[in-house]
This record gives C-alpha cells, sequence and structure tokens, in this order.
C-alpha cells in the first residue's frame, strides 16, 4: 500500500522519496519484496509439499483457508523440487530384484537426482572459491597449518573462519551465530548483498558484534609454530605479532651488514660514510627542497620528518612512530631540564652522581632522556633568585642595585678590624631582597588568581602587602664527610622566611588575597642564609646574621617596584620573627639562658612570682625594651651592683640584634608538657599521693608497666628523649583511659580525666596558626582553663607541684 504521510516527512529529511512500501524497503534496507528469492521462496514445489503447507495452513486457528477454495491441477511429484529433495547419506543396502520397466524408471529418476546434487555441489565449490577471492587474505591471515598441535578437525573449523578457512583474525559474529574474520565478512556483505555466507540468513555489518570473552580467551591461548625459516619456536597466538615483528627487525638489522662478495658492489646507505650518503641523495634533496619551497614554505625538516613517518606508519611501526610524532610535537621522550633538577634536588644526588646516570642512559637506550649538567644549571638560574629585574624606591641604604646576584659568601659583608673575633666558619646566603623578589614571582599566578576572585583588575598596581614570617633554628649534626676546609663544628644554622599573606589597598578598602595555607610546611619556607656554625656561638651568629639584619631595616622604609605579568606593581613588606625556639629567642634578644632566674621570654616574671601568680599573666617584653635596658645594663647609669642591676634590666645581658615577635614554640611547649604528664602517669600508677617518697627501683618499675601498657593499647613505643611525634600522640583522652586502667582510685580517675581534658581544650590556642580565626571560643575560655589547670595541680598533684610553677 501507500507509504503514510508521517513517514513522507521523515524520509524527506532524510533525503529519500519513496511512495509506496516496497519502494521504501528497497531503498532503506536494500531488499526487494517484489520478486521472489530462489533460496528463500521457491519457484515451484511437488505436490507433497503443497500437501505439507496446505495441511500448515488450513490447522491455523485464525488463517483462511484460502488454498482450497480453487481446484488445483498438479504434475506428477517431480525430482526437481528444491524443497524436498534430499541427499543419499549412509551405508548402501541389499534390495531385492525388481521388475525390468520399474527399475530402468527409478534408474532415470535416481540419475537426474545425482545431476542435480552434482550441479548442486558445484556451485556451492563455486560459491566458496569466489568469497575466497573476494576476501584475498592469504598475505594477511594465518593458515590452520601453522598450528602446533593436531587440535581435531571440528575443534580447527570452529575457530577457523568459514569463508577464508583461516585461523580466524579479529573474529566477529553474526545474528545466526557464525564466525568470520572480520575483514573478509565486511568484503563479502558488500560484494555478494547483506546475506551470511553460511545460511543466506539476512545480515548487515552493524549486526557484526564480537564473540564471548571466555571464546576470544580460548582463541588468544591457540599454540603456534613459526613458520620462519630457522625458527620453530612455539607461541601463543597473542603473542605472535609480536614475534613476527622481532624477526622482521632482525631481518632489517642483518640487511645493513655489508657483505663483500667480491668486486665492487653497491653498499646499503645506512652503511656509507656520511659524505657518501650526501652524494647518492643529493638529487633527492634538491628535489626534496624545491618541493618545501613550492609547498611548505621552505620547511625541508618537516616534509623529511613526515616522510619518515609516513613510512614508519605503512610499515606497521607504531611505536618509533609515536615517538618521532612526539618529538615532532615538541613532547619528545626527553625529560624538561627543570624535571631533571627536581630529581636530582629529591633523590640527594649530588652532580657527579647525577651525571654517571645521565651517561648510563644514555649508552644503555641510545636516547638523551635526562639532560645534561649544564641544561639544569641554566634552568636552575631562572628558579633561582637573582634571575627577575627590580628595584627599590627610594633605593636601599648600603646596599648594591645590582640584581642578578645569586649565591654569595655568608662572610661577605662583615666589617672586621684587627681586635674582632676571627670567624672561621663556612657560611653561604642570598640577598634578602633577592630573595624575596624571587619568592614573590613564584606566587605570580597565586596574586593574579587572587585578583580575580575578589573582581579586582589584574592589571592593578598596589600597593601590596606582604607578611613575612622569619624563622632561624639549629640544625643539629651535619658531620662533614671529607673535604679540606676550616676547622668547622657539626651543627648548622639555618635562617629562612615564609611568605603568609599578601594583601592590595584598592579604593573600597583593603583585599587578602593570598594566604599560605600550610604555613609550617618545608615547601613554602625558603631558605635565605645556611653557616656551619653552632647557635650558641654568639659572637658567629651575630657576624653572619648582621648583613641580613641590616638589609631588612633598609627593606622597611622602602617600596619594591617588581614588573609582574608585564605591569609593574608595589610591595611593601612587614616582618615577624615567629619562628624561634625558646633557646634562639634568648640568643637574639640578649636575654640570659634558660636557667635563669627570669624565666619567661614574654614578660618579666621571675620563677617566685610564676610559681605565687595563678591568674595575671601579660605579653610584656619587646625588642625596643630589650634595647633600652642593655644600654642600662652596659652603661650602669645609677652606679647599682651587679644584683640590683640586673633586676632593672630584667635579665638583659647582651645586645639584642633581631627583633622578634613575642611568641610561644609550640613543639617544645609540646614535649614540655608531654614530659611532665608522662611523670605524672607514672606517679599515679605507682599512688605517690599516698607514699611521696619512693625509692629509685619503684619508679623504674612503675615506669616499665607504663610504658608496656602504651605498647599494647596505644601502640606508643617507648622513646629515650621525648620527641614530637610521641608527644602529640601520649596527650590525648585514649592515653588516659589506658593508664587508669592500672590506677585502682576512681577519685584519681576523674581528676587525671579533667586534667587532661582542660590541656586539650587550651592546646588548639597555642598550636594553631591564627587561634582568633581557627578557635575563637577556646581563646575566650582559655584564661578559666589555665587557672582551672593551676588549680589542679597545685591541690590534687600537690605532690609534684606544691610550691611549683603550674600555669
Amino acid at each position: 500500500g501507500p507509504v503514510d504521510e508521517e513517514t513522507q516527512a521523515l524520509l524527506r529529511k532524510k533525503e529519500k522519496r519513496a511512495t509506496s512500501w516496497p519502494d521504501l524497503l528497497a531503498k532503506v534496507f536494500k531488499i526487494d519484496v517484489r520478486g521472489d528469492i530462489d533460496t528463500t521462496h521457491p519457484t515451484h514445489f511437488c505436490h507433497n509439499c503443497w500437501k505439507v503447507i496446505q495441511r500448515k495452513v488450513s490447522n491455523a486457528p485464525h488463517e483462511a483457508h484460502l488454498l482450497e477454495k480453487d481446484p488445483v491441477e498438479w504434475h506428477p511429484h517431480s525430482t526437481s523440487c528444491d524443497v524436498c529433495v534430499t541427499s543419499f547419506h549412509g551405508v548402501k543396502r541389499k534390495k531385492s530384484m525388481l521388475n525390468s520397466q520399474l527399475s530402468k524408471k527409478l534408474r532415470i529418476i535416481a540419475g537426474r537426482t545425482r545431476k542435480i546434487r552434482c550441479i548442486r555441489k558445484v556451485k556451492q565449490l563455486n560459491n566458496k572459491s569466489l568469497m575466497k577471492k573476494i576476501s584475498n587474505c592469504k598475505q594477511i591471515h594465518l593458515s590452520t597449518k601453522v598450528l602446533a598441535i593436531d587440535y581435531p578437525v571440528d575443534f580447527v573449523k570452529s575457530i577457523s573462519c568459514q569463508i577464508c578457512e583461516h585461523i580466524l583474525a579479529d573474529p566477529v559474529e553474526t545474528t545466526c551465530k557464525h564466525l568470520f574474520c572480520r575483514v573478509c565478512i565486511l568484503k563479502c556483505l558488500k560484494v555478494m548483498g547483506s546475506y551470511c555466507p553460511s545460511c543466506q540468513y539476512p545480515c548487515f555489518p552493524t549486526d557484526l558484534v564480537s564473540p564471548v570473552k571466555s571464546f576470544l580467551s580460548i582463541l588468544n591461548n591457540l599454540v603456534l609454530r613459526c613458520p620462519i625459516k630457522g625458527c620453530h619456536e612455539e607461541v601463543f597466538l597473542e603473542k605472535y605479532c609480536q614475534h613476527r615483528s622481532n624477526h622482521k627487525e632482525a631481518e632489517s638489522t642483518d640487511s645493513y651488514v655489508y657483505i663483500n662478495k667480491g668486486g665492487r658492489p653497491r653498499q646499503h646507505l645506512l652503511s656509507l660514510t656520511r659524505r657518501a650518503q650526501k652524494h647518492r641523495l643529493r638529487e633527492l634533496k634538491l628535489q626534496v627542497k624545491d618541493f618545501a619551497e613550492k609547498e611548505e614554505g621552505g620547511d625541508v625538516k618537516s616534509v623529511c620528518l613526515t616522510l619518515f613517518l609516513l613510512a614508519l606508519r605503512s610499515r606497521n611501526e607504531h611505536r618509533q612512530a609515536d615517538e618521532l610524532e612526539a618529538i615532532m610535537q615538541g613532547k619528545g621522550s626527553d625529560l624538561h631540564p627543570a624535571v631533571c633538577l627536581a630529581i636530582r634536588v629529591n633523590t640527594f644526588l649530588s652532580c657527579s652522581q647525577y651525571h654517571k646516570m645521565y651517561r648510563t642512559v644514555k649508552a644503555i637506550t641510545g636516547r638523551q632522556i635526562f639532560q645534561p649538567l649544564h641544561a639544569l644549571r641554566t634552568a636552575e638560574k631562572s628558579l633561582l633568585p637573582g634571575y627577575h629585574p627590580f628595584e627599590w624606591e627610594p633605593p636601599l641604604k648600603n646596599v648594591s642595585s645590582n640584581t642578578d646576584v645569586g649565591i654569595i659568601d655568608g662572610l661577605s659583608g662583615i666589617q672586621q678590624s684587627v681586635d674582632d673575633y676571627p670567624v672561621d666558619t663556612i657560611a653561604k646566603r642570598f640577598r634578602y631582597d633577592v630573595a624575596l623578589v624571587a619568592a614573590l614571582m613564584d606566587l605570580e599566578e597565586e596574586i593574579l588568581e587572587g585578583l580575580k576572585t575578589h573582581d579586582l583588575d589584574d592589571y592593578l598596581k598596589g600597593p601590596f602587602t606582604v607578611v613575612i614570617k622569619e624563622s632561624c633554628d639549629g640544625m643539629g649534626d651535619v658531620s662533614e664527610k671529607h673535604g679540606s676546609g676550616p676547622a668547622v663544628p657539626e651543627k648548622a644554622v639555618r635562617f629562612s622566611f615564609t611568605l603568609m599573606s599578601i594583601t592590595v589597598t584598592h579604593d573600597h578598602g583593603s583585599a587578602r588575597i593570598f594566604e599560605e595555607s600550610k604555613p609550617n610546611s618545608e615547601l613554602c619556607c625558603k631558605p635565605l642564609c645556611l653557616m656551619l656554625a653552632d647557635e650558641s656561638d654568639h659572637e658567629t651568629l651575630t657576624a653572619i646574621l648582621s648583613p641580613l639584619i641590616a638589609e631588612r631595616e633598609a627593606m622597611k622604609n622602602s617600596a619594591l617596584i617588581l614588573y609582574m605579568a608585564g605591569i609593574p606593581r608595589i610591595f611593601k613588606f612587614i616582618f615577624r620573627g615567629t619562628g624561634y625556639d625558646e633557646k634562639l629567642v634568648r640568643e637574639v634578644e640578649g636575654l640570659e639562658a634558660s636557667g635563669s632566674t627570669y624565666i619567661c621570654t614574654l614578660c618579666d616574671a621571675t620563677r617566685l612570682e610564676a610559681s605565687q601568680n595563678l591568674i595575671l599573666h601579660s605579653v610584656t617584653r619587646n625588642h625596643a625594651e630589650n634595647l633600652e635596658r642593655y644600654e642600662v645594663w652596659r652603661s650602669n647609669p645609677y652606679h647599682e651592683a651587679v644584683d640590683e642591676l640586673r633586676h632593672r634590666v630584667k635579665g638583659v645581658s647582651a645586645k639584642p640584634f633581631i627583633e622578634t615577635v613575642p611568641s610561644i614554640d609550640a613543639l617544645h611547649c609540646d614535649i614540655g608538657n608531654a614530659a611532665e604528664f608522662y611523670k605524672i602517669f607514672q606517679f599515679e600508677i605507682g599512688e605517690v599521693y599516698k607514699n611521696p617518697n619512693p625509692t629509685k627501683e619503684e619508679r623504674k618499675r612503675w615506669q616499665s608497666t607504663l610504658d608496656k601498657h602504651l605498647r599494647k593499647k596505644m601502640n606508643l613505643k617507648p622513646v629515650i628523649r621525648m620527641n614530637g611525634n610521641f608527644a602529640r600522640k601520649l596527650m590525648s583522652k585514649e592515653t588516659v583511659d589506658a593508664v587508669c586502667e592500672l590506677m585502682k582510685c576512681e577519685e584519681r580517675h576523674e581528676a587525671l580525666r579533667e586534667l587532661m581534658d582542660l590541656y586539650l581544650k587550651m592546646k588548639p590556642v597555642w598550636r594553631s596558626s591564627c587561634p582568633t580565626k581557627e578557635c575563637p571560643e577556646l581563646v575566650c575560655q582559655y584564661s578559666y582553663n589555665s587557672q582551672r589547670f593551676a588549680e589542679l595541680l597545685s591541690t590534687k598533684f600537690s605532690y609534684r607541684y606544691d610550691g611549683k610553677i603550674t600555669n
């Protein structure tokens, strides 16, 4: 019938027109339904077959009996019926003799049947040979003859393509469950029509799917014997391609070897000298050059590389081709010099060790994966201070205006007279302003991103206010393994800084565009000076750090002008010396050592005052006041005795030379408190509140009991000397619960739990980077918690803290 309007509208969009359904089926699905196809709809069949069909139709409940309406004339049973004719199978049987007339008739029929069968067989054979010619895959697919094992015939058929009869290559499955090579079936479908070559069932390229994984696994694990002459190695089918490519590579390398068979044969191109190669390829070179000038703007290199790439691809050498393509795109297998530098630094390789590794890798692989040392040094220059130009307004006093200054000797800039203390040490440093510029340029992306985040113009000139945290600490044992230099101490001191935050002032106020999220991380801590010296050596420390401090003081009164993203921007700096432990604070601020009567670096309290005052505490010390007190100590204007003078200056006995901000050293605070709690735990286990004078053996026994229990319950291994990690693990509620298991008195349980609870509430105040932001409630409660903590120690734990400092 005619095609409905809706379908016609859809066909117009697809640029197909059809007025009737047969036309539509012919155009869209390439199926002709006007005429019958011999293989599917036989044009003639015998009376017996008609009877069978008529019976089936009449038995159907909803079918009209169309076939019985009109009388049909039928010829006698035809031997050429394509439906019911059967081929003879099996062993011949002995039959009784028939009469001659009947046997003659049967012989004629049998002859005709045999003839039809032969015609059919020839047709099928012709069909198969035609399909083999179409697939033409003899050169690319493997014959079943290379199978190493004598598999059963049926199994071999199941793993063979039904078109080319080779081992299945990239097998696909049709809807009728027949298996073919993908290339073979696609060629046959294109040439012979959309039917399965095995059963003539309708089949389209879109119907082809991969076989189940279990079949593919069996196929890939077939054992093949390599057909190459001289190689009878047995390999799995999935690894055969790789094995064959190895043969090809070996053949190609063998073919380069020059063999002289007498006379003067033509040598292979690769075996010639460079001069001979140039001579032989001269004509080709001129042709390529002409082509490049006409078509590619004279880029001969690109033309040659592309030719080489195409040659590799045509020979299926894709690995080499991929490497060449990466090199052409500037993404070669070799590492960037900056990456090599990072590898060298992070793996602690010396220059000579790195160079040895570089040479070894290059010799083995034949490729320059790592970069040579000179490339690393060039990359290092752009990363180290002294690479970026800048200026100061006004210029810094007593500081050179030269900006390309790298690592300098730590002893440079020291004015020494004959009477001065001789500085015999090794020290290296950067100039302070140059190091600050390098640190700012490292943060260029973060600064510009911060401006965008606050909806500010990225061409804003500033001024930008940068807060710098300064740190200085001793580095313990750094004994030198070898070298002939001055006899320096086996200790080092490191002075460094961290960019904490950057604020910009604009028309509507100010905005913080950068804040260091991990201020205690070693990644953001920039080294400024490193010296082989003891931090207790006051003279060496002052001699090395004095030029740095002079540069810092000069920078306080000037503004830095630095080009960032092509725009000159103004930076001002605020320096805060908070990264010092108590020992170094006393050293640089001129205070007496930690055994002094003046026990605090934040206020003027003595030991006696601190033990009696449980409430009123405030930060009173500062750098300017310490300088004034030193002048009083030095000049003694009131002509007082030593004790009176010492009381007047509150323990300042040396000249302060670095300005520090009064702060708590959180790490040593943790360690000190943990050491005290460790003692309390031992005394509570031994019930010292009952027996205040235990023997040495008893104390050792309590410590051993505590150590074993903590190892069992908390997985805390005992340490000889208290460290930060042990201290942080020890100070927890879980530890108190574990210790309470060893204590008998319930009342003591409550006291110990309350003590730890108060400590854990106070701890975040000195551990946080910014307590007023991170834990404001605990800051408000700190004074009360501190007083309660002191009260608890002086009452419940008076056996240890009676008349001693408790908060």
